[in-house]
């Protein structure tokens, strides 16, 4: 495991040395539109980097992390749109997940989809799957562009800057912040999975009040 570890980080730094932003670009951009790539530690790496070397500008480290959030989300989304919701209607129900519960789904988007992207960038599981599940639920697009933008300029902000002022240190950092978040998902995850078993005839009657009839195929 800490060699398995230890060779991604090396191999991190590498793409950092060589490539610089488009490597922060790339890699922040396929991790979130679905890809589980390690987005997060190339951007902490390339702030290290610039604060320890100033041969990158931490302004343009920002700038291709956010970029590279905001397109790979928005890519995510529209995958999510277009062939995540098909495949739901089509294959969902051989997985005990008929239209009502899609229609949950879609309510628990509708009402705090906003919450989830914007939150979902600073955890590591949902800021690969966040986007895609937005859009698969059929959040608004203009909505989920806010939340989406808002939440990829905070967490580029904050990484960026913070390894370019703290050096090294917020790597040991970050596995802090990693667990606590995480922690806090599941914690979040498992009270909603507890809420919704509780009111889910409630949550079934409104979800039918709000989408009356068969959902669309597409």
């Amino acid at each position: 495991m800490r060699r398995a570890a230890g060779g991604a980080a090396v191999s991190v730094q590498g793409l950092v040395h060589s490539d610089g932003y488009a490597a922060v670009f790339v890699l922040v951009m396929l991790e979130s539109l679905g890809v589980p790539l390690p987005g997060e530690t190339v951007l902490i790496a390339a702030g290290t980097y610039a604060g320890s070397t100033h041969r990158l500008s931490v302004l343009l480290v920002f700038a291709a992390a956010a970029a590279g959030a905001v397109l790979g989300d928005n890519i995510g989304f529209l995958v999510g749109r277009t062939g995540g919701y098909r495949l739901l209607r089509r294959y969902g129900p051989k997985l005990h997940i008929d239209q009502a519960k899609i229609k949950v789904g879609r309510l628990v988007f509708d009402r705090h989809g906003g919450k989830v992207v914007f939150f979902g960038r600073f955890v590591s599981v949902l800021r690969t799957y966040a986007a895609f599940l937005a859009g698969t639920n059929k959040l608004a697009w203009r909505r989920f562009l806010f939340f989406n933008a808002a939440g990829g300029l905070v967490w580029s902000a904050v990484y960026s800057f913070a390894s370019y002022a703290a050096g090294h240190a917020i790597t040991r950092a970050s596995h802090a912040v990693d667990i606590v978040f995480g922690a806090l998902a599941v914690v979040a995850v498992v009270a909603a999975i507890l809420v919704v078993r509780r009111k889910a005839s409630k949550l079934i009657d409104e979800a039918e009040v709000a989408y009356p009839g068969p959902l669309p195929e597409r």
